[in-house]
C-alpha cells in the first residue's frame, strides 16, 4: 500500500509545490514509485489552478526540478485521503490542527522543518513570497534536506 504524503503551505505556489517536486525527484531516483504518492495544496484558495510562483519555478529548474502541480485548496477529504500532512511553518500547522475532523487526524499533520537537520537557525520553512532570489534558495535549501530526511525516515519505519 501507497504512502500518501500531503505538503501544505498558504497559497500551494511556492514552498508546498517545490516539496513536492523535490520529493518525487527523490522517489524516483530511489526507484520508490511504488511505495509513495504524493499532492501539495495550500490553506488559501485563491492561487487555485495556478502554477507554482514563476520564481519558484526557475530556482527549483535550475537544481533539476520542474515544478508542474497547479494549486488547490485544502479540503477537509485529504485527512481521508493522505497518510501525512506536511506543513510549512507554524501557522499553516496550527491551521491544519484545527481543521482535522479527529483525533487521529491532528496526529497526521507534522512540521517541515522536524526533518530539517542542517539548518537550526530556522524554526519553520519561511515564506519566500515577498523576498528576493535568496529567499527562494533557502527554501530549497531547507527542503532538499528536510525531504531527504523524511524520506530516510519513512524508509526506516516501513522496514520496522
Amino acid at each position: 500500500m501507497k504512502k500518501r504524503i500531503l505538503f501544505v503551505c498558504l497559497g500551494n505556489i511556492c514552498r508546498s509545490p517545490a516539496a513536492q517536486g523535490i520529493m518525487q525527484s527523490l522517489i524516483d531516483a530511489e526507484g520508490l514509485q511504488d511505495r509513495f504518492e504524493l499532492d501539495s495544496a495550500g490553506l488559501y484558495g485563491g492561487h487555485a489552478g495556478d502554477l507554482p510562483d514563476s520564481r519558484m519555478r526557475v530556482h527549483a529548474y535550475k537544481r533539476g526540478y520542474n515544478l508542474t502541480h497547479r494549486s488547490r485548496q485544502v479540503r477537509t477529504s485529504d485527512f481521508d485521503n493522505f497518510d501525512l500532512i506536511v506543513a510549512m511553518d507554524d501557522s499553516n500547522y496550527s491551521r491544519l490542527k484545527s481543521m482535522a475532523p479527529t483525533l487521529s487526524d491532528e496526529e497526521k499533520v507534522v512540521r517541515m522543518i522536524d526533518y530539517v537537520k542542517g539548518f537550526p537557525q530556522y524554526d519553520s520553512v519561511p515564506d519566500p513570497y515577498y523576498e528576493g532570489a535568496e529567499g527562494f534558495e533557502i527554501v530549497l535549501d531547507l527542503l532538499e534536506d528536510g525531504c531527504r530526511n523524511l524520506l530516510e525516515t519513512l524508509n526506516q519505519s516501513s522496514k520496522k
